[in-house]
C-alpha cells in the first residue's frame, strides 16, 4: 500500500500584519515570506473555499488590504 503524501509546509507567517498595508506592499511582503500564491480580491467577491497550501488571500478596498486569510 502506498504511503500518504506529505503536504508542503506553509510559510511561518501570520495574516494580521497584512491588514492596513497597500495592496502592492502586501504582495511584496507575501512573496518575501514564501507564499507561492497571492489572491487579492475586492469585497463581496464570490470565492471557492478549498484550502490551498501556500496561498494567502487579501480583500482589497481602495488599494488597502482590509482582510487577510490563509488557504
Amino acid at each position: 500500500m502506498a504511503s500518504l503524501p506529505t503536504p508542503p509546509a506553509q510559510p511561518d507567517d501570520q495574516p494580521g500584519p497584512y491588514v492596513g498595508l497597500g495592496a502592492e506592499a502586501a504582495e511584496r511582503r507575501a512573496a518575501a515570506h514564501g507564499w507561492t500564491t497571492v489572491r487579492a480580491v475586492p469585497p463581496g467577491t464570490f470565492l471557492t473555499m478549498e484550502f490551498r497550501t501556500g496561498r494567502i488571500n487579501f480583500q482589497v478596498e481602495n488599494d488597502t488590504v482590509t482582510r487577510c486569510w490563509i488557504g
